[in-house]
């Protein structure tokens, strides 16, 4: 471990070490978990819903408790990390919620896996606004594009090859099974990560003068904000709005295929349960590519340009027209085949604005990003928890096609939030940018 009172004679290495890779590369695996643990009951709910004879619009409601426990508690959960840090913080959210991850293989009606769900829902609220926290003092400016979209590019592929396995799990061990084995993973992610991950990148042993040059963290710098959150200039600024607005829309359309997409090929395509695990699959890895791929261009045109506020924007729009364009193709395509890649173009649009989302809190945000990315993640959540519990009335009333149009509809509303961000101001004066 290199500290600032080491001699400035020394000789720094030419070559920098990498923790910092290794630090995103836990995240990573974070991400991987919170969307295998999300997803796995929208897989196994064709089962449930036969074992335990709940409506569709019993159904809706489940799914919707997690998300109304997970927005909820996201600016608390930004705040926990803010205060806290993001090591410690980390690994307690990351237990809360794997405890009743496997607590859901308990329960016998409705009503307790709707609770179950909104614990588990609390427990994950944090997991985002601190996860980018965790990276705001480690990653150089010119990375925290890809730094983003990375993560959430591997949750999608966690989302991705969830499906099949619960079905394969549940075919051997009935649908309780796949719930307490992810909770175990849980576990295990979170004793890693407080072992390995250090809030300041000074104090790790692993990190050399060099790194910390790369990623231009002063040696001597908190990474834990010993003030008070600027909460009244936050909820002043104009682009933290527009940004909680735009993922609304992301969060309401997304949750369609979070939620809905098994249960929709199963019911409204005639898939049987083994076709639905492949399937449902797909749109997450277009997803997954989606999410590399947005907050890797991003990042090369603002570094190419200069221009921060056209790159962040321009990303974000072509997502959400890409998405608009491809849901009602989707929808209304009477083959199957046709429709699935129309959902998975639909979807790899939507994750394109991701890592753009995910990256604006740490380019205006500082040691703030935390409570920045809970109140963006709050509204895409509010967005989320609102859209299951509709789809299960709509589905009722109009059917499959109805749901598909709004989410389309509310692509093209994010489109003018969008147009209303401007990532190259901080929030404060002295908060760092990243241009």
């Amino acid at each position: 471990m290199l500290n600032a009172e080491e001699s400035p004679n020394r000789a720094i290495p030419l070559k920098p070490t990498r923790a910092r890779h290794v630090v995103l590369a836990l995240i990573v695996g974070a991400y991987v978990i919170t969307y295998m643990d999300r997803v796995n009951i929208s897989s196994a709910m064709p089962v449930i819903q036969r074992d335990l004879g709940l409506s569709a619009i019993t159904v809706g409601w489940i799914f919707s408790s997690f998300r109304w426990g997970y927005a909820l508690f996201q600016i608390p959960g930004g705040w926990f990390g803010d205060k806290v840090g993001p090591r410690r913080a980390l690994a307690w959210i990351v237990c809360l919620w794997s405890l009743f991850t496997s607590l859901t293989a308990l329960c016998w009606s409705a009503t307790s896996i709707g609770l179950c769900r909104f614990l588990f829902g609390v427990g994950e609220a944090g997991a985002f606004p601190i996860a980018t926290r965790s990276l705001s003092h480690w990653m150089p400016p010119e990375e925290r594009g890809f730094s983003q979209g990375l993560p959430h590019a591997a949750s999608r592929l966690g989302a991705a090859l969830t499906p099949p396995l619960v079905v394969i799990i549940m075919i051997h061990f009935g649908w309780r099974m796949p719930f307490f084995l992810f909770g175990l993973l849980g576990l295990a992610w979170a004793a890693t990560w407080y072992w390995y991950y250090r809030d300041r990148p000074a104090d790790h042993r692993s990190v050399n003068a060099a790194e910390l040059q790369v990623i231009r963290q002063p040696q001597g710098s908190s990474a834990s904000s010993l003030r008070s959150v600027p909460w009244l200039t936050i909820l002043r600024n104009r682009t933290v709005w527009m940004l909680a607005l735009m993922y609304f829309c992301y969060g309401y359309s997304i949750d369609i295929y979070l939620d809905w997409f098994p249960k929709y090929l199963y019911d409204a395509r005639g898939l049987n349960l083994k076709q639905m695990g492949f399937y449902a699959s797909l749109p997450f890895i277009a997803g997954a590519a989606g999410n590399l791929l947005g907050g890797w261009l991003s990042d090369r045109w603002a570094s190419h340009t200069g221009n921060l506020r056209a790159a962040r924007r321009g990303i974000g729009v072509l997502g959400f027209l890409i998405a608009a364009g491809s849901i009602l193709p989707a929808t209304f395509s009477s083959h199957t085949t046709a429709s699935v890649l129309f959902s998975c173009i639909a979807v790899f649009g939507l994750e394109l604005t991701v890592g753009v989302s995910w990256a604006i809190p740490l380019d205006i945000g500082g040691d703030y990003a935390g409570s920045i990315a809970a109140i963006m993640n709050t509204f895409g959540n509010l967005g989320s928890a609102i859209s299951p519990a509709l789809l299960g009335y709509l589905l009722g009333s109009y059917g499959w096609n109805v749901p598909f149009v709004i989410s389309s509809v509310f692509c093209i509303v994010a489109i003018l939030f969008c147009c209303g961000i401007d990532p190259s101001h901080g929030i404060l004066p002295e908060t760092p940018l990243a241009s």
